[in-house]
């Protein structure tokens, strides 16, 4: 019995030490280009050019007023192209979840994002160009939410696709109608996918870099701009205080989008 249960118990670790295997890859991907480059801009933000420890670096960022108003700027971009995307997304998410072909059509809006942002942004300006639109922070908008559209629509896609229609027919058997049943079962319903979908714009949009720029000819000056400028100008540690301070306000974001996103579980029945 003994030597059958040891025979039977190798296999399993065998599977066990193949499946850590396979873990492998993604930990050394995880190690070398997301623990070390946030560990590299850690220790930089307190050394100086020579290498010394210091935090002039957080008084230079903390002193310019450039900063921070590049900052609002970001979160005004962010807030303004969250907004748009969800006003356009839901009502095409929600009418694609209603139709039988509505994944290949989500396809159609997924498959632009194969081509690099920077192409597809080129392309937008020569457009505008073409039509004689003055750049600006309408043109830079525009080239935010076509950029992030397709992550606003997947996950309110997914949410609204697997509501359970029996929720629906219940709402409708009870007397509500139409409008009552959106607002009191399908849009609660979907919250997690309208929380993941403002995330996945939100917190992207506030640290892109090179849209704005190419979108408005160099006149509107975002957050990650300026990141990469301090690295383009050899100012490494303001520019890692300036990450640091960028990843604080996603996190923040991030945190706060989950626990939004748990206090509404369950919205939906609790709306009746």
């Amino acid at each position: 019995m003994t030597s059958a249960a040891t025979a039977q118990g190798k296999p399993r670790r065998r599977f066990k030490l193949t499946k850590r295997v396979f873990a492998y890859p993604y930990v050394l991907f995880m190690l070398l280009f997301v623990v070390i480059p946030l560990v590299m801009i850690l220790v930089n933000a307190f050394l100086d050019s020579e290498g010394a420890l210091t935090l002039e670096n957080f008084k230079t960022f903390f002193s310019q007023e450039n900063s921070l108003i590049i900052l609002g700027n970001s979160l005004f971009v962010g807030v303004v192209t969250t907004a748009l995307c969800l006003l356009i997304g839901y009502p095409v998410a929600y009418l694609l979840s209603k139709m039988d072909s509505g994944k290949i059509i989500v396809l159609f809006f997924v498959l632009p994002m194969g081509i690099n942002f920077l192409i597809r942004t080129l392309a937008t300006k020569a457009i505008f160009i073409a039509l004689d639109i003055n750049l600006g922070m309408g043109t830079v908008l525009f080239g935010m939410v076509y950029n992030y559209l397709p992550f606003m629509i997947m996950p309110l896609h997914t949410s609204l696709s697997s509501i359970d229609k029996s929720y629906i027919e219940a709402a409708q058997d009870l007397g509500a109608d139409r409008s009552t049943v959106f607002l009191k079962t399908v849009l609660p319903l979907s919250v997690g996918g309208i929380m993941s979908g403002i995330t996945m714009v939100f917190i992207p949009t506030i640290s892109t870099f090179a849209i704005s720029q190419l979108l408005s000819n160099g006149k509107i000056f975002l957050f990650g701009d300026s990141i990469q400028m301090q690295f383009d100008q050899g100012l490494y540690g303001v520019g890692s205080i300036m990450s640091l301070v960028m990843l604080a306000f996603v996190l923040i974001s991030n945190f706060l989008m989950n626990k939004l996103g748990k206090n509404n579980v369950g919205v939906g029945r609790s709306l009746w």
